[in-house]
């Protein structure tokens, strides 16, 4: 079977359009929804299939073969159109594409284990012979291969884009200019000469978008957005000139490709903890009484929050039950247990994500290892009706903090 390495150089050629994305639990078939297959934008696969954007005709399609080379997986699937919002007028008629006749339970695309794994979709732009090349990361190891070359891919966020020979210097789709995004004039002359750091961009973030009267979990939500629409902003500002200018060599490009995606990664992996810390704040929860972050519990280990404090954690005459600790992962799917040596005198571990859906049989591990999964309200949805029951809210897990200080 083919390594991911090889892979990514036979399918990145500039015939190949990629669709780039997490499995949510709605893609697989991890929270049992009926719509069993992969969401992708009708706007790339009219694209792709020409033929289907059609409205003279009810319902038009296109069948095309689809290779999950990562799993040695082949199928023959049908892309249909379901127009009849535009065919037959039909005010509250449909007006989406769906991906049928995955196979069920026996694609490794919809296998409930796939749910959070980073995949993509390299679509073939043949006319004559239409197909579809899908890779399903397997592990980590995987993951960060595609995550140097491309950026972070995080939960909700999709990557669309043709793909040259170097897909380590492709730049996303800049996304569309909302509320938050900065013209040049509105950044500060400051972040010009000098990329703004995280802590910079969320108190940016704050004060463009307080979202004050939110429970916290949407106002987590609603700035993560916003940020990222800052980040991006302040991102074009600078180094769209310099890539219109030009470089003297291939060196020179390659080396300011790898600027950006390392910029990127580094804001990917501080981002949400430190959206958690802003608002931990904002929720009078007081830093070094109510907690601590980035504390150190025992010699080499650094948990990203410790309540009520590092103090309180490091006095061995503290209650143990009054002790409690959050990890941070954007993404869970193959990171989780990397939480389970901090903090050792905090036995039910807390882990705050965003990631979007789990499989029954990976919660029950997690259940198991005794760690609690904390997810914002508005991405709940996305995990097995018999999961849910068992997450907590940012909101709920504030709220316990507070009982803390009783």
């Amino acid at each position: 079977m083919m390594e991911l390495g090889d892979w990514l150089g036979e399918y990145s050629g500039p015939q190949y359009m990629w669709y780039v994305k997490r499995l949510s639990g709605n893609d697989t078939l991890a929270n049992k929804t009926h719509q069993a297959g992969p969401y992708i934008p009708k706007e790339l696969l009219f694209e792709i299939f020409p033929s289907l954007a059609r409205v003279d005709i009810e319902r038009p399609d296109i069948w095309f073969d689809v290779y999950i080379d990562s799993h040695a997986d082949a199928r023959r699937i049908r892309a249909v159109y379901y127009n009849s919002k535009r065919y037959k007028k039909q005010p509250n008629g449909r007006d989406e594409t769906r991906l049928t006749n995955w196979g069920g339970s026996e694609s490794a695309l919809l296998d409930p284990e796939s749910t959070g794994a980073l995949t993509i979709f390299a679509f073939s732009r043949d006319p004559v012979r239409p197909e579809c090349h899908v890779w399903v990361c397997r592990h980590e190891t995987e993951e960060d291969l595609v995550e140097d070359r491309l950026g972070p891919v995080e939960p909700g966020k999709t990557i669309t884009q043709a793909v040259g020979g170097t897909i380590q210097a492709g730049l996303t789709t800049v996304p569309t200019r909302a509320s938050c995004w900065l013209t040049p004039a509105e950044i500060p002359l400051a972040w010009l000469t000098k990329f703004p750091s995280g802590a910079e961009i969320i108190a940016k973030t704050a004060e463009l978008q307080s979202h004050g009267n939110l429970m916290p979990d949407f106002r987590l939500m609603k700035r993560r957005g916003c940020e990222y629409e800052i980040f991006r902003s302040v991102e074009e500002a600078i180094e769209l000139p310099l890539i219109k200018a030009g470089f003297s060599d291939i060196n020179g490009f390659i080396a300011r490709a790898q600027t950006i995606l390392q910029r990127r990664k580094s804001r990917a992996g501080r981002s949400l903890e430190l959206h958690a810390r802003e608002i931990f704040t904002e929720e009078k929860l007081v830093e070094g009484t109510d907690f601590s972050h980035q504390p150190e519990s025992e010699a080499g280990k650094s948990p990203d929050f410790l309540f009520p404090s590092e103090s309180a954690y490091k006095d061995p005459q503290f209650p143990q039950d009054r002790l409690r600790m959050l990890a941070v992962k954007t993404t869970m799917k193959d990171r989780w247990r990397q939480i389970l040596n901090e903090a050792n005198r905090v036995e039910q571990k807390h882990l705050l994500t965003l990631q979007e859906g789990i499989s029954e049989t990976q919660f029950r591990e997690m259940v198991d290892a005794r760690v609690t999964l904390v997810v914002p309200k508005p991405i709940m949805e996305k995990f097995p009706s018999s999961v849910q029951p068992y997450l907590q809210t940012l909101e709920s897990f504030i709220g316990d903090v507070r009982l803390l200080r009783l």
